[in-house]
């Protein structure tokens, strides 16, 4: 019996510090998860105060736009003189006044452009930062791909660019919003087209011929799961390294007035999705994004 009790008073002793000690853990787990729910309330409401402070920018500037367009279309009439028994202005007005008339047009035209650049970065954050609701449907991807070729063709061939599409021999179905799939695809084809039609300005870069845009659907796997995978390819300059790792960071852009959310948005886009995106790039030759979306299961 006295061995009994030894054992029993040397078991509290060692099971008081592992009790004390889990329950420190326990606690600290709670806190950090207290902690996160925290932050994830905060980051909730600044996304809704932002949300709602865009909204209210976009309205006024909406308002501003079109005042500027009504502004425009009253000087034009003033210096063309339609309100004057069709006498234009140069015919009728001293040359300082129709000096003045000029530069009020001047004016005009960057403002117009400015305000109509502040509308799309307001729209741009506004699709980044809002609810992605997905209406999901089975989602022919070889049709899709086309048909976004099809309809991006002659913006592309405008900018020297040649679109292709190389589609896989198999129908490859996905679970997807073809809408907003198709944003997200269509964002990667206007930033390659964009990174090749300036790098044909650079010195010393040949211009003639046309640069190649691919657009390549094929079924995959990763970690034993079957995906399709859609792969944008461009012949550009590539990504420096220094920048590939920021280049999904919303309002990273190297554009001059690019908005730095269409890289973004489409990353977002793709993980509703349940699906990822991935980029390799070889400087000087071009870029190659590739979608991974989880292969469509037919019902049985």
């Amino acid at each position: 019996m006295f061995w009994f009790w030894i054992g029993v008073s040397l078991g509290v002793l060692i099971a008081v510090p592992l009790v004390a000690v889990a329950g420190r853990r326990s606690l600290r787990r709670v806190r950090a998860l207290e902690r996160r729910a925290q932050a994830a309330e905060r980051l909730a409401e600044m996304g809704t105060m932002t949300g709602g402070l865009a909204h209210e920018i976009k309205n006024p500037l909406s308002t501003i736009n079109l005042n500027l367009q009504l502004l425009r279309e009253d000087v034009d009439e003033i210096a063309e003189g339609l309100g004057a028994g069709g006498v234009a202005l140069t015919d009728i007005a001293p040359a300082q006044t129709r000096e003045k008339v000029d530069r009020v047009r001047r004016r005009l035209d960057p403002l117009t452009r400015e305000v109509q650049r502040l509308r799309e970065i307001l729209e741009d954050f506004l699709r980044f930062a809002g609810r992605v609701n997905l209406d999901r449907a089975p989602t022919d991807l070889n049709g899709l791909v086309t048909e976004l070729a099809d309809f991006f063709g002659p913006q592309a061939a405008a900018a020297g660019v040649r679109v292709r599409v190389e589609t896989a021999p198999q129908p490859l179905t996905a679970d997807a919003d073809a809408g907003l799939l198709k944003q997200a695809l269509l964002n990667l084809l206007i930033n390659a087209t964009q990174a090749m039609e300036e790098a044909q300005r650079l010195p010393g870069t040949p211009h003639g011929g046309a640069r190649d845009l691919i657009l390549r659907t094929e079924r995959g796997k990763t970690h034993g799961l079957d995906e399709v995978h859609i792969h944008v390819i461009d012949t550009g300059p590539g990504i420096a390294p220094d920048r590939l790792d920021k280049i999904f960071q919303p309002y990273f852009s190297t554009k001059k007035n690019g908005s730095g959310l269409g890289l973004p948005t489409t990353k977002r886009i793709i993980q509703e999705h349940g699906g990822a995106i991935t980029v390799h790039t070889d400087p000087g030759r071009g870029t190659d994004f590739t979608i991974s979306l989880p292969v469509h299961a037919p019902a049985s």
